[in-house]
């Protein structure tokens, strides 16, 4: 799960080395970072369908493999097309791991543990996705770019042999037969089409005609692919789930949330390189102790979810992390001051987020039937990287275009912005969750 969220963000740090490297502009270097985020968003629930259907453990071995081999490409690229193409088969086995890993975790566990087992499997993605940067430039510092992409490789390796030795092999109750082939496909491009928009939309212009068609047909094929789950004898999207209060309720708080977390740490880190003027070195480097925090806290959210419920402490959660935002537009100043300003806020947001992403994880699973883990493990984690690509945009949208008399004030605008979407799903979640019986499972 580290190794897989890690790549979401480490490589955003590597861009102008990469840029020297092969001599590539900037519009095809994005391709780099846009290949793994789209394809892995849309391969999740796939994915998610295809481990419930042949086994936890034998797709979770053949992700393990193919994101080992598939970093080994990138890592060895010869040149950007090389590069951009072993990018989306990283995104591919990415999305093969993420719903195989919880699905094989949850029997593994009691009941009455699994919540903190949940809460430290989903706090992986929060420790790498905001650790990643911190990593990538100490790696390029020391070494080169190509090794953000080889340290993956033995890592996965070894996982893979231990796993071989350790791992018991689970399936849900549907198996023996393909997902409908053509819904697969429909609910991969769904999201891989608005994910395009998404990314694109604020620097194209929404009104591009390519943001427009891919927007629209991403829309389009939503409800198609809805008609085609009801009537088919092996669903690509099981419908049944979206039925279930409390696994709905926990997409969209996640969703939600994920916008302010992702906007969030992108603006921090451009923030520290173009106000306080750090290297990119210096800014990964004080932005960490956000992530260290939420990885002490996140096992204590399991065991506090599980005696006081998961509504108070993802509650709990949300409001720490607009805390920490509204502090940084309180006050954060033209001139550095990190002990006394930034890392107070530093703190606070790493609890918001130990607490909040991972109780969320942990509600979703509750949520489940044990047969369908993987594909709704999947469609939870969809949500949180569509709403990693909004919080891109929101954050775009609401900077603007800073000058040197302005920036301070439109730092300070994203952050009292991104301060509020917390609080919004706080409130949802207040409005739409129902806790669970401690007895039901």
């Amino acid at each position: 799960m580290f190794i897989v969220f890690l790549d979401t963000t480490i490589v955003n740090v590597a861009f102008d080395t990469i840029s020297t490297s092969f001599d590539a502009a900037i519009t095809r270097l994005v391709w780099v970072l846009n290949a793994y985020t789209l394809v892995f968003a849309a391969f999740l629930i796939p994915a998610g369908q295809l481990a419930d259907s042949y086994g936890r453990k034998r797709l979770f071995q053949i992700g393990l493999v193919g994101f080992a081999l598939s970093s080994a490409l990138c890592g060895l690229a010869p040149g950007l097309g090389v590069l951009i193409a072993a990018r989306a088969a990283q995104g591919v086995f990415g999305a093969v791991i993420v719903p195989a890993s919880l699905a094989l975790l949850l029997p593994a566990f009691p009941l009455e543990r699994r919540a903190t087992a949940i809460s430290t499997w989903g706090a992986m993605a929060a420790v790498a996705t905001a650790i990643g940067p911190t990593l990538g430039a100490l790696l390029i510092e020391y070494t080169t770019w190509r090794w953000v992409f080889l340290l993956n490789v033995p890592v996965c390796l070894l996982t893979a042999a231990w796993g071989a030795r350790l791992l018991t092999e689970t399936r849900g109750s549907r198996n023996g037969g393909l997902p409908d082939p053509l819904g697969v496909a429909m609910s991969a491009a769904a999201p891989a089409l608005l994910s395009f928009a998404v990314i694109y939309g604020p620097r194209l212009g929404w009104d591009d005609p390519r943001v427009l068609v891919t927007a629209v047909a991403g829309v389009v094929l939503i409800p198609v692919l809805i008609r085609r789950s009801r009537y088919a004898v092996r669903p690509a999207l099981d419908l049944g789930l979206f039925r279930i209060r409390n696994f709905q309720a926990s997409n969209v708080a996640t969703l939600v949330f994920s916008v302010a977390f992702f906007a969030v740490l992108l603006s921090s880190l451009l923030f520290l390189q173009n106000v306080w003027h750090y290297s990119v070195l210096k800014s990964a480097l004080a932005v960490s102790p956000s992530a260290l925090v939420t990885a002490l806290v996140a096992p204590l959210a399991g065991r506090l979810a599980e005696r006081f419920g998961y509504r108070p402490v993802f509650v709990t959660g949300a409001l720490f992390y607009a805390a920490g935002a509204a502090a940084l537009a309180l006050r954060t100043g033209a001139s550095p001051h990190w002990a006394a300003h930034w890392l107070p806020t530093l703190v606070l947001n790493g609890i918001g987020v130990g607490l909040a992403l991972s109780t969320l994880n942990s509600a979703a699973a509750k949520a489940l039937p044990p047969e369908r883990f993987g594909v709704g493990t999947a469609i939870n984690n969809s949500f949180r990287q569509m709403g990693a690509l909004l919080g891109v945009s929101v954050f775009v949208a609401v900077l603007g275009t800073p000058t040197s008399a302005t920036i301070l004030g439109d730092y300070h605008r994203v952050w009292w912005v991104l301060a509020v979407i917390p609080v919004i799903s706080a409130v949802t979640y207040l409005a739409t969750h129902r806790e669970p019986d401690a007895t039901a499972g």
